[in-house]
């Protein structure tokens, strides 16, 4: 392979900072709409807030692996853009050096990203996947602790109910305390305090309430009367609810790795349903690091602007192109693992076309003399802007929108 020339160095400066940059931003986009989510799951199931962060970052691997293809075309098709916009391009053109050869930079930097995608959906995700999972067992098992909210009735364990006025210290120093336990033969005890403090054993599955200054009432099935006493302090043990164990990783087809995948769609011991969510996730995968190769094209085709105009229709029209490619891509899995469609066709097919797409528009811009792949879509929103501004003046006549910018609509006599 040829070394890097100073049109290679510049080139790789151009792409690298905004494909870091949109692949960040995109990553953290997708990340702030999961938070909100998640904020609300582990309120409701009275988790720490803090395990927010950590469910957020088991995310990371999934998201990347959205963000890592839209990152590598926008940075790809940006640099393009601002060659295009300052006329360098066409110097570069004018000296020889064609589009296939200032391709190189782009598609080492593709085949990077593609190699770290791979570890991502093939290694990486499957393991982030089941901690996130875990994590979610934890939360409604109550294996994290469980948030006692003020002014609430909340079931500390089977059975034990407690209510608590105040709350200081982070829970340490509970005031206005209520709690009702019940057994299986019908006896039951109330307590009320004006505090409480909850301590540790040596016993993990019992924890001790320590409770003061209040009054404690028992009721058993044989007793005529309820006894009541009280008290300036009582130890009253909970019994804390045994911790069903999570699943082994597996259970699921996202949280298996490339090779296991390969492994069991194989596995003529396996069933067929087994078999075919498997394939489909498998191809899946493999598609979602094989497009890296198809990028560059895509992005160098759409970069280019039409003459003589600075329109940015490209851009939009390439994070469209992927997000649509995307979503095609899962329902496509969906659709294989029920059966409805052949795994690979599903996902192969999609690439096939997105492939010939990216090409075509790829030749129309490098083989056709003044060819723009995008000049029909640009000229068509320029006629669409057109007819808004025919649309607007008589409008602006009738008194009813401002002629210009700032200029005050005439007001109707009196």
């Amino acid at each position: 392979m040829a070394p890097l020339t100073a049109i290679d160095r510049y080139l790789f400066k151009l792409i690298i900072v905004p494909l870091l940059g949109t692949l960040v931003v995109a990553a953290m986009l997708l990340l702030l709409e999961k938070m909100l989510n998640l904020f609300d799951f582990v309120v409701n199931e009275g988790g720490p807030v803090s395990v927010v962060w950590r469910m957020l970052g088991n995310l990371i691997p999934e998201y990347l692996s959205l963000g890592i293809p839209i990152g590598v075309t926008l940075g790809i098709l940006l640099a393009f853009r601002r060659l295009a916009l300052s006329s360098e391009l066409d110097a570069l053109n004018s000296v020889g050096m064609g589009y296939g050869r200032m391709l190189r930079v782009p598609f080492i930097l593709a085949a990077v990203f593609a190699l770290i995608n791979f570890g991502i959906v093939g290694f990486l995700q499957p393991y982030s996947r089941y901690a996130y999972e875990g994590l979610r067992f934890e939360l409604r098992s109550g294996a994290l602790g469980a948030s006692i909210k003020v002014g609430e009735f909340t079931r500390i364990a089977e059975r034990t109910t407690l209510r608590v006025e105040q709350s200081f210290d982070k829970g340490a120093d509970l005031r206005g305390v209520f709690v009702r336990a019940g057994q299986a033969d019908g006896r039951s005890l109330a307590v009320s305090a004006a505090r409480g403090q909850f301590l540790v054993t040596d016993d993990p599955d019992i924890i001790i309430l320590r409770l003061m200054n209040g009054t404690l009432v028992q009721d058993a099935p044989n007793n005529m009367t309820p006894r009541v006493l009280t008290f300036v302090q009582h130890d009253l043990p909970v019994n804390l609810p045994a911790m069903e164990s999570f699943r082994r990783r597996g259970g699921e087809n996202l949280e298996r790795t490339i090779p296991e995948l390969f492994r069991i769609m194989n596995d003529r011991k396996a069933s067929a349903d087994d078999r075919q969510k498997a394939s489909a996730s498998f191809h899946r995968r493999t598609v979602q690091w094989v497009v890296m190769f198809v990028l560059p094209f895509l992005a160098v085709a759409l970069a280019v602007p039409p003459k003589r105009t600075t329109s940015a229709i490209g851009v939009f029209l390439s994070v469209v192109i992927l997000v649509t490619y995307h979503k095609i891509s899962e329902y496509g899995e969906r659709m294989g693992s029920i059966g409805r469609v052949d795994p690979m066709l599903a996902q192969w097919i999609p690439f096939a076309l997105f492939t010939a797409l990216c090409l075509w528009f790829y030749h129309v811009l490098a083989h056709r003399p003044g060819g723009q792949p995008i000049g029909g879509i640009d000229r068509a929103f320029g006629k669409l802007g057109g007819l808004f501004k025919r649309l607007k003046k008589p409008a602006a006549k009738m008194g009813l929108v401002p002629d210009e910018p700032g200029a005050a609509a005439p007001q109707a006599a009196e």
